[in-house]
């Protein structure tokens, strides 16, 4: 996907690093990332423009609307994710000028007026950084529960591991975080107040220009300015003073973290409470600003540098909060939900059966297409510009690759392995170098689940033969799948039934094919929790059903929901199930 991170800002912040750390992770995957922003410090993949969104007068902000459309239009922008409320506010009216889908990160607590309440300017959705930003929205500014997710902070945890502690001459505590706003208020007091610089070795690691008021501790203080190598400065320090990202990377590298910022000092992070200083941004965001107790800190500084570390249950519990992969997952998951749901268009999955060549082999339910009305299917996929993906495709890219922008993708599906798939599709498949996914019985010869059915029998239908499924495996055009050994309505077995009817069917398959399947498809579609459960621990990274499952194939990858090719299924039926928003208007 390609995707614009806007920003407001004339310093690093937190929002910036957060931001960029994961633009680089989303690059890393096969997205394009770019920027916009006042600023933009701190290294990155992708390009930056400059736009001075801190210029807030009402011609400003219309020459921002203009820029971020000419941005949009020009880098051909999929998804709008913004990071302030400078930014999301501007990007919020060139998004509905556009119609591109949007997200916002909300990084603090908002200000609450009569004209926020009525304009949240929040996109399609907000991720909240923690349950206090999520609160806030909801409590006092009346956003839809609905419309908010948490979004941690993502910190790429290989560059965080723990250390040993430092041998210092006199104790060091390392204050990272900015000297402006009210995090530089905080700093002052903290100097001021709390810290005897006699004691204590004090640095300040900050990328703001060093203000006025805090000169008069230079002669007893570091200030060390912008600082590259973060967790070289926190492997040297006895104690690291912070918020936000700071705490969870501290605490990362196994140092005594003490977590203070401008709504709450949450103190020392143990097991005791991890969970409350997560909930609060370890300081960032409360009920209120600045609601401390300064006159206790010293005592409590004291106390928390008398430790020797943080307790690792401590650590594993920031690491699997806020682990980049995880989050970057749990992003592309918003992407992609917020894309589909706003443009109401999702990559069709058709389903086929059986290839017929003349009247003569019609069959009595159904699932059949005369091969002239097959090729007639492939001739409108070829000339609408169609590609065609299988589910080893998105194993190996991410579903959020069939995303990808000017590009028309198509999942050709087959269900059951007749021989007419051999003897009629397979030649069309090389005609037009289409590729297909056909999910195959395996303990069958014929069709015996269709002709077996008391009161509506089938005729019978042969299945491929072993040598066959080998021949069309091998030509890269065909993709197989599991479909159980004999085509049960598996909603309708125990579970260990349903096991013996995947997993041997699966282990079958992959003993002739060499490799390993990327989906199952559930017969008749029929399935259960159990069904859904087994398939995915038995190694299947999809499930196909028929016409069941979220409108969003991502949203559950063992309940992904097909389109029915049937009899009468023409070119113009085909235009229509294919355009992209079938199943929605399908399911108004």
């Amino acid at each position: 996907m390609n995707i614009l991170m806007a920003l407001s800002q004339l310093e690093v912040t937190g929002a910036e690093v957060y931001a960029t750390t994961l633009g680089d992770e989303l690059n890393r995957r096969g997205h394009r990332v770019f920027y916009v922003s006042d600023t933009l410090t701190k290294p990155h993949q992708g390009q930056f423009f400059r736009l001075r969104f801190n210029k807030r007068s009402i011609p400003r902000r219309f020459w921002h609307v203009g820029y971020l459309i000419y941005l949009i239009k020009k880098h051909r922008i999929q998804l709008v994710h913004a990071h302030s409320r400078a930014s999301s506010w501007s990007c919020y009216v060139a998004c509905k000028l556009t119609g591109t889908p949007m997200i916002t990160s909300v990084h603090g607590r908002q200000p609450v007026h009569a004209s926020r309440k009525k304009f949240h300017a929040l996109g399609d959705r907000a991720l909240a950084v923690c349950e206090a930003v999520r609160d806030q929205l909801i409590s006092a500014l009346g956003v839809e529960p609905g419309l908010i997710a948490i979004g941690r902070n993502g910190i790429d945890t290989r560059h965080y591991q723990p250390v040993p502690a430092p041998v210092n001459e006199r104790p060091v505590i390392s204050i990272v975080g900015r000297l402006s706003g009210p995090k530089g208020e905080l700093c002052y007091r903290l100097l001021d107040q709390c810290l005897d610089t006699d004691r204590y070795r004090v640095q300040v690691a900050s990328g703001s220009e060093l203000p006025e008021r805090f000169r008069r501790f230079q002669d007893k203080v570091e200030f060390l300015g912008y600082v590259r190598d973060v967790p070289g400065l926190m492997a040297t320090s006895d104690l690291v003073i912070g918020a936000g990202r700071v705490a969870m990377e501290s605490i990362l590298m196994g140092r005594p973290t003490f977590a203070i910022g401008e709504a709450s000092a949450p103190g020392l992070v143990t097991p005791d409470n991890i969970d409350a200083a997560m909930a609060g941004n370890f300081g960032d965001i409360g009920p209120m600003d600045l609601d401390i107790d300064f006159a206790a800190l010293p005592d409590r500084i004291a106390t928390a540098l008398a430790c020797q570390g943080t307790a690792p249950a401590v650590m594993t519990k920031v690491r699997s909060n806020y682990d980049l992969v995880a989050v970057a997952d749990e992003l592309e998951q918003h992407y992609q939900s917020v894309y589909v749901h706003r443009l109401r268009r999702e990559v069709p999955i058709v389903m086929y059966h059986r290839f017929i060549r003349d009247d003569s082999e019609k069959g009595i339910h159904g699932t059949y297409l005369h091969v002239n009305m097959l090729e007639k299917h492939f001739k409108l996929l070829k000339r609408l510009g169609y590609r065609t993906l299988t589910f080893a495709d998105l194993a190996d890219q991410g579903l959020a690759s069939r995303l990808t922008p000017d590009s028309k993708y198509i999942i050709i599906t087959v269900d059951d392995g007749y021989r007419d798939n051999y003897e009629l599709l397979f030649p069309l498949l090389k005609k037009y170098g289409f590729k297909a996914v056909i999910y195959l019985v395996t303990g069958e010869r014929f069709n015996r689940w269709d002709v077996e059915q008391p009161g509506n029998p089938e005729k019978r239908v042969e299945l491929m033969t072993p040598e066959q499924i080998k021949e069309m495996a091998d030509s890269g055009l065909v993709e197989f799948g599991g479909h159980t050994l004999t085509h049960p309505h598996l909603d309708t077995l125990s579970r260990e039934e349903q096991r013996r009817e995947i997993a041997d069917n699966k282990a079958q398959l992959e003993q002739l094919l060499g490799r390993p399947l990327a989906s199952f498809a559930y017969p008749f579609g029929s399935h259960n929790e159990d069904s859904k459960a087994l398939a995915r621990e038995l190694g299947y990274p999809f499930a196909v059903a028929t016409n069941s499952g979220p409108l969003a194939m991502h949203e559950d990858p063992y309940q992904i929901r097909r389109i029915a090719i049937f009899p009468r299924t023409d070119v113009f039926g085909l235009w229509r199930k294919i355009k992209g928003d079938y199943v929605f208007r399908k399911n108004k």
